[in-house]
């Protein structure tokens, strides 16, 4: 059974590159097998702009700007190359990456490509893309440093957070299939007027993913749990082949928190199952 880490542990694990498999297969070693990886890279502050500008200078698209906490904002942005990755079937959920400018705590915190790339692609995940996105965020952010968070990186692909909870393949399915993913895109598109489409991404011409913005009482559930993750925020919705999925919030919330315990999950007990109505409404 794959365990849960709990024990925080400054770890340097993937900050710095060097581990980058020269070949471009899935199948190719990292250089992290039995090792762990941190979720999360810590930086100092910079205000949104700024770090729109550093992103863009680097290569990436800045998809979205969300304010995912009060006086907080999640940026999220992607490449050419991980688009592509994403077009694979089932593996749109690894589109894009995210930034959290904390205007609170004056910090900044980036979801770690890899560990959340390894997370969402499985035994199909692509070092060399998702190790030279990494090493694209630290030349243009110097001095990133390891987040306590962190699990071992062998455990990411069959992550679960204890016997009987979901895997990444436990998708939520959101209303009935559709005809197609356009029709669906648009369906989600005029649910209240589009206000809760912070954006659409099209991967292909049967893949999309929206960015959605959850209730405001559901989505209080980041501040009671430890606002310096907020990234998790806007959630994603993949629409693929006329089927409109999420992430199950039991397991994607896990993966984002692999701090939080049981107790922690208990206080939130009500919000796996808030988010998937919330989510649902837009698709029926």
């Amino acid at each position: 059974m794959k365990k849960i880490l709990l024990t925080l542990i400054t770890a340097t694990v993937v900050i710095f590159s060097g581990c980058a498999s020269k070949s471009p297969t899935p199948e190719s070693k990292t250089g992290l097998e039995g090792t762990k990886v941190n979720t999360y890279l810590v930086g100092e502050y910079v205000d949104v702009a700024t770090a729109k500008s550093k992103l863009e200078a680097a290569g990436f698209e800045v998809v979205a700007k969300y304010a995912s906490i009060k006086k907080g904002t999640t940026i999220v942005f992607t490449n050419a190359d991980i688009k592509a990755e994403a077009t694979k079937s089932g593996r749109a959920f690894a589109a894009v990456l995210r930034l959290f400018v904390d205007e609170k705590e004056k910090m900044i915190s980036f979801s770690n490509p890899v560990y959340f790339g390894k997370a969402f692609m499985q035994d199909e995940y692509n070092h060399t893309v998702f190790n030279g996105a990494l090493e694209k965020i630290n030349g243009a952010f110097p001095g990133l440093k390891a987040s306590p968070d962190e699990l071992e990186f062998d455990d990411l692909a069959g992550y679960h957070f204890m016997v009987s909870m979901p895997y990444y393949e436990d998708l939520d399915e959101l209303g009935k299939p559709g005809v197609n993913t356009a029709e669906l895109v648009e369906k989600a598109k005029s649910f209240k007027k589009g206000k809760a489409v912070v954006f659409e991404l099209k991967l292909s011409e049967t893949s999309t993913i929206l960015g959605y913005d959850l209730g405001k009482r559901t989505k209080k559930f980041v501040k009671k749990i430890g606002r310096a993750n907020a990234a998790i925020l806007p959630w994603i919705v993949s629409i693929e082949d006329g089927k409109a999925r999420a992430l199950n919030a039991k397991y994607y919330i896990a993966l984002s928190y692999p701090l939080l315990d049981m107790n922690g999950f208990m206080g939130i007990m009500t919000v796996p199952g808030a988010i998937t109505k919330d989510l649902e409404k837009a698709f029926k």
